[in-house]
């Protein structure tokens, strides 16, 4: 019997990484460079951005990607079988993170998941335990690597950096090109030095929690004890933390983050399997969109490549982050309306289709 709790998890995860993802899509270097007179929406935004946002979705995407890994060794009984899948996918994130977005995640879930499958088969214990373990270690790795070039001074868009760096993204369709792929070899970089491990880390919790039977029953009493009280005292200190006060403080906030996105994520994991109760009547939209979340998250990249880098290229220059969430409530509508729309003629998603019959 089909997961449901998950498909609605997996289609929540896909349509809120453009709530992360979308300021990257305008200026990749800089992510979201506010103007230099913000106005308060940028700051309600950007709070309700570390308490739910920040981490959540990704964390989230990563705990059901291990989840899934489980769940077809279950079907499969064929490791070699799965080892196809990850290629395949590792070949669609290389050329999406060369041809159209830096930003991928696609080769490192291939990458992780190789690692994660490796200890997905032992004890519950050991598989939380060595998932804890590369999530220690990628935020100790991440700490340090945060001092080498640490950037203290907040840029705003009016300032040298930022106009330099728009300038050379901007100048012609060929220069935007080439700094993708620059920007995503330093990606490739970064993959087995943090990315793989923080990412490993986080399925092996999945494939734990997937064990655990949280993605059908959700959290025991205890586990919640534990979690939510985590997930809270994480996210206050993350929302404590001014990056830009310190070198030490600049090198803490993405590991503080990584962990409060976890323990966030699986908060989220509960409250959605105690609503759902793995009955799609009420949540079918949400459904769809999970069994579908490659196809949507390749159609972001297509939609926003095409909205700021053709019909809006100086958002960058001009966009506060309303501006954005404006952007993302269209798509987000729109892809919820493919997704019915498509649903009554096909089963699987076209890019799920055409990964399905590559990794035959």
């Amino acid at each position: 019997m089909r997961n449901i709790n998950m498909d609605v998890l997996r289609g929540i995860a896909v349509l809120g990484l453009m709530f992360m993802n979308i300021y990257t899509f305008a200026m990749f270097e800089y992510d979201y460079t506010p103007s230099s007179s913000p106005p308060l929406s940028d700051t309600v935004i950007n709070i309700i951005n570390v308490l739910f946002i920040d981490g959540r979705f990704r964390s989230l995407f990563c705990l059901l990607f291990g989840a899934s890994l489980v769940i077809q060794w279950q079907l499969w009984q064929s490791i070699d079988k799965q080892h196809n899948r990850l290629k395949v996918l590792a070949y669609i994130g290389l050329a999406h993170g060369f041809l159209l977005w830096a930003g991928d995640i696609l080769f490192i879930y291939a990458c992780a998941g190789w690692l994660t499958l490796k200890f997905s088969q032992q004890d519950n214990e050991k598989i939380l335990r060595m998932g804890m373990l590369f999530l220690l270690l990628g935020a100790f790795i991440s700490f340090l690597l945060a001092f080498v070039e640490p950037e203290l001074t907040p840029l705003t868009r009016s300032s040298d950096a930022f106009l330099m760096a728009y300038d050379a993204a901007y100048s012609s369709y060929f220069a935007g090109f080439v700094s993708n792929v620059l920007m995503f070899t330093v990606m490739l970089i970064a993959v087995p030095l943090i990315t793989m491990w923080m990412a490993a880390g986080l399925m092996l919790v999945g494939v734990y929690l997937y064990k655990q039977g949280v993605f059908v029953d959700g959290l025991t009493k205890a586990q919640l004890n534990m979690i939510v009280p985590a997930a809270i005292g994480l996210t206050v200190v993350r929302l404590m933390i001014d990056p830009n006060s310190s070198v030490f403080m600049y090198a803490i906030v993405e590991p503080i983050n990584w962990l409060a996105a976890l323990a966030m994520a699986i908060c989220y994991c509960h409250i959605i399997v105690k609503i759902v109760k793995n009955k799609s009547s009420k949540w079918l939209l949400l459904q769809q969109a999970g069994r579908m979340s490659l196809t949507l998250y390749l159609m972001q990249t297509v939609i926003f490549i095409l909205f700021f880098k053709v019909a809006f290229s100086s958002a960058a220059l001009n966009f506060d982050r309303i501006d954005y969430w404006l952007v993302i409530a269209g798509v987000l509508v729109f892809q919820l309306v493919f997704c019915k729309v498509y649903s009554q003629y096909f089963k699987h998603g076209p890019c799920e289709l055409i990964w399905r019959k590559l990794s035959r």
